[in-house]
């Protein structure tokens, strides 16, 4: 399925050709000219480069990315009309290495003959590396004006060589008063519903709730519901959008960009002590699907790189959230991993442990290595005492208090405090703590 506004039609589609009265509403209800596109204003302001392809006069290839039913599809079809243009159709679903040259070949053709193809490419994230290598030299040479739609960030997963051809614009999920925009237009137009049915305002805003910023889930979701009233010979109610639909899916795609997002959010909000927030965005992932046992690494990473010493016991209650999952599954290990977010994300935050093993590696790196204080050396072999190791050592125990006078670090590093912590939870107690240690174990140096 295509994941531009509307499903992608095959490869004879043209933009200004008939569509029958059976089709989905989402196809019926494509914006035919440039005035009925709804939302992207950011990108179709007079003179942009989208608005020069739309009028025909702009010449660079575009890649156009964002979430689905943003207008991907309904934006190349325009383009397709720009005067002289031939418009091929791709989807990287079905098409290969040998569709696409035998396109690019067609356009070669078409070209001599004075006439520019436009190649729309769904879906173009799907594209293998030799796919997309195969388009470079049509597209450089303006063998044909590629219009490639992505909900993929192309960064990622378009090479390098064909970004570097195209520009890169990016589309915005719809407002809500888009898509109400888009619902009112499909009720009362004689490509939709042609005012055969009244719908409520409530019903109107459940859909722009439902859609997400997607038109086509609303016009789908309107479609089935529009089908429900008339078999009920009623208006389109709440009720008859809420009996007509399970639930809103989900934007959330495993292996693209909101699975980063999503979880970047996530680890964020636990970070900021956002508890509300940190749950949407848990509960986002678990009704998507997402893999459990990802999302429980991610909270025992966090537990040490941002909670650490704050509190010692985020990182027990992360490990054993993380054994949870990994010993009853899902769902009811969705139960485990709200109680370690709600834990962590109230939890009392400190980086000073993360900080303090950089500072240290930093060090390392930089050569402060030393040699380690012979009375630190190992000293259970034969020889050891005549190397002096092991010899002076103090051992804590004897000491009523346990702790001694003595040099552990090198020398070069004697007089360093990695660990700084702060006042934060646990680490105030700790920090009163460490100024006394400190001050008995430096006290002969």
């Amino acid at each position: 399925m295509s994941d531009s506004l509307f499903d992608l039609p095959g490869n004879d589609f043209v933009a200004d050709s008939s569509v029958s009265g059976s089709a989905p509403l989402a196809v019926r209800m494509r914006p035919a000219a440039l005035e009925e596109v709804v939302g992207q204003a950011h990108l179709l302001g007079p003179g942009s480069p989208l608005r020069r392809l739309v009028e025909g006069t702009g010449a660079a290839s575009v890649i156009l990315y964002g979430p689905p039913g943003t207008g991907k599809t309904t934006l190349a079809s325009l383009i397709s009309q720009a005067t002289g243009r031939r418009f091929e159709a791709l989807s990287a679903l079905t098409a290969g290495v040998k569709e696409v040259r035998a396109v690019v070949e067609s356009a070669r053709q078409a070209l001599l003959r004075g006439q520019q193809t436009v190649l729309f490419i769904d879906e173009v994230h799907r594209f293998s590396k030799t796919q997309q290598d195969a388009l470079l030299a049509a597209v450089e040479n303006r063998v044909v004006l590629l219009v490639a739609a992505t909900t993929e960030n192309p960064s990622f997963s378009v090479v390098a060589p064909l970004l570097s051809r195209s520009l890169i614009l990016q589309l915005h999920p719809l407002t809500p008063d888009d898509i109400r925009a888009v619902v009112r237009r499909a009720v009362a137009d004689p490509r939709g519903l042609d005012a055969a049915l009244e719908i409520e305002d409530d019903a109107v805003e459940l859909l722009v709730k439902l859609s997400a910023g997607d038109a086509r889930r609303a016009l789908t979701a309107l479609e089935v519901a529009a089908e429900t009233a008339a078999a009920a010979g009623g208006t389109v109610a709440v009720q008859t959008v809420e009996q007509s639909l399970d639930q809103a899916a989900v934007r959330y795609d495993r292996d693209g960009d909101q699975h980063y997002d999503v979880i970047s959010a996530f680890i964020k909000s636990i970070r900021g002590s956002d508890v509300d927030a940190a749950l949407h965005y848990l509960a986002r992932m678990l009704v998507a699907g997402e893999d459990a046992r990802f999302v429980a690494r991610r909270l025992v990473i966090l537990a040490s790189e941002d909670i650490g010493m704050a509190d010692p016991t985020a990182l027990p209650i992360a490990v054993a959230a993380a054994q949870t999952v990994a010993l009853i599954g899902m769902p009811e290990a969705q139960l485990t991993l709200a109680h370690a977010t709600v834990h962590l994300a109230t939890s009392p935050k400190s980086n000073a442990v993360t900080t303090a093993l950089g500072a240290a590696m930093g060090d390392i790196r930089a050569g402060k290595v030393g040699l380690v204080p012979a009375h630190l050396r190992d000293g259970h072999y034969s020889g050891a005492a005549q190397l002096g190791n092991a010899q002076g050592y103090r051992y804590p125990h004897d000491d009523p208090d346990g702790v001694v006078a003595q040099q552990y670090p090198p020398d070069e590093i004697s007089d360093i405090d990695y660990y700084r912590p702060t006042t934060h939870g646990a680490e105030r107690e700790i920090a009163s703590r460490l100024d006394k240690l400190r001050a008995i174990v430096r006290r002969k140096r």
